[in-house]
């Protein structure tokens, strides 16, 4: 009788597809929305619609109102039920049982919820017996032998990334972007149906300097906190209640995996565009050389470049000692090392690339000063605190290195410069 049921016939085809992957199943896998939008297709056959004008029901409609089965204690099967109906990101009936869907299958709990549904006569109504397959008890078997296969794969999926399954079951690409205390970020916002859109990053703000947000992407959460369904102001609000600490956000990409836009976004930017003619969809940071290739770690560029060496300063690590420095430095004609530099939101990191290890780490007060050399323009260097907690005052050593160019060097001592400008440190 399965057999000669198309759905169960191509549910069995995509589960032995994905399984021929190997490894947990990401969000990566192209064969991942095909399978849920089979097991959606499946969940939505033959149910019974109301006759007088009642809202429409779908599958969602019977899940919220599953018997938990074990008494006041939570299930793993009532958790991600109760994570689904309580998801601030959904606000739809669609978008509430696609993020169970998802929560399920990471959870190994699909099956207990069809399960369940069988034993519930009053929830089984929600099915015609002759058109569906969970209301037929012929095709209800073999389903759930599929889905005990489901239940024995490995799901890997970033449940946090949910905001547009109201939409769609293609998902955005996500990234997070931690940024320091500071004034002012340099992100102007114009909201459109509860998005919250980057329109603008102001030149030379921490925003331009970290080198992550685009205009043209979403702000999904700030500190944790959700921004979907967001009134006008409440991104600028909840920022200014944050002034002075830390933010993460969770960022949505206008850009998709294959370089375009990404297609659930349309209506969104065309009423973007209508309301700022002058908006452009931004597709690079605004100061990377587009001719040299970088490496990135965590949204963030890393520069590879040649460590030439160290040497003491003395107590007095202004700019002025660069002069004498730098050259200094490079007399002693030592081992260079070929190095990973990343100017991060609060720090410098140093990473020697072979073996891979991390060589020193310099947050920004520890950093006295930045800059090229005169004579060579693809050298710099910065001045650190050596000896900081010392009774008699700190001491000051000046690292130099090399980089491929003079515009990545000028580059990266004007991201260095920027970290003394825009951090804020409280104590």
């Amino acid at each position: 009788m399965a057999g000669k049921e198309p759905l169960l016939s191509a549910l069995k085809g995509g589960v032995l597809r994905l399984r021929e992957g190997g490894g947990p199943c990401t969000d990566a896998s192209p064969r991942l929305a095909s399978l849920c939008q089979l097991l959606e297709s499946i969940l939505r056959k033959g149910i019974r619609q109301p006759a007088w004008g009642f809202k429409r029901r779908d599958y969602w409609h019977w899940l919220e109102q599953l018997p938990t089965g074990d008494g006041d204690r939570p299930t793993p099967l009532s958790i991600s039920i109760q994570k689904a109906g309580s998801c601030e990101k959904t606000r739809t009936a669609q978008g509430r049982g696609r993020y169970f869907l998802r929560l399920a299958l990471q959870g190994k709990v699909l099956a207990a919820a069809v399960r369940q549904l069988a034993r519930t006569p009053r929830l089984l109504e929600f099915y015609d017996p002759v058109s569906s397959i969970l209301g037929n008890e012929d095709l209800l078997e073999p389903f759930l032998s599929l889905l005990l296969v489901v239940t024995e794969m490995d799901f890997s999926l970033d449940l946090q990334n949910c905001s547009f399954l109201d939409e769609s079951w293609l998902l955005p690409v996500c990234i997070t972007y931690e940024t320091v205390p500071c004034r002012a970020l340099g992100m102007v916002l114009r909201y459109v149906d509860g998005r919250v859109f980057v329109t603008k990053v102001l030149p030379e703000s921490q925003a331009e300097v970290d080198e992550v947000v685009l205009a043209g992407d979403i702000l999904d959460e700030i500190n944790g906190r959700s921004l979907r369904n967001a009134y006008s102001g409440q991104a600028g609000a909840m920022l200014q209640k944050l002034k002075g600490q830390p933010l993460s956000f969770h960022l949505l990409r206008w850009r998709w995996h294959d370089g375009g836009v990404y297609e659930p976004l349309l209506p969104y930017l065309k009423v973007l565009k209508e309301k700022e003619p002058r908006f452009q969809l931004q597709r690079g940071p605004r100061r990377r050389g587009e001719e040299e290739p970088r490496r990135l770690q965590g949204g963030r560029l890393l520069y590879n470049l040649r460590y030439l060496g160290q040497t003491g300063v003395g107590k007095y690590g202004g700019k002025e000692v660069l002069d004498w420095a730098i050259p200094t430095v490079l007399e002693r004609h030592s081992a260079m090392r070929e190095v990973l530099f990343d100017v991060k939101e609060t720090e410098v990191l140093v990473r020697e690339k072979t073996p891979p290890k991390l060589l020193c780490r310099y947050p920004y007060p520890t950093i006295s000063c930045v800059g090229r050399c005169v004579d060579s323009s693809n050298l710099f260097a910065f001045c650190v605190a050596a000896s900081p907690e010392s009774p008699d005052g700190s001491t000051f050593d000046c690292l130099v290195f090399a980089s491929s160019s003079e515009q990545e060097c000028e580059e990266i001592i004007r991201r260095i410069a920027a970290g003394f400008k825009h951090t804020e440190w409280f104590v």
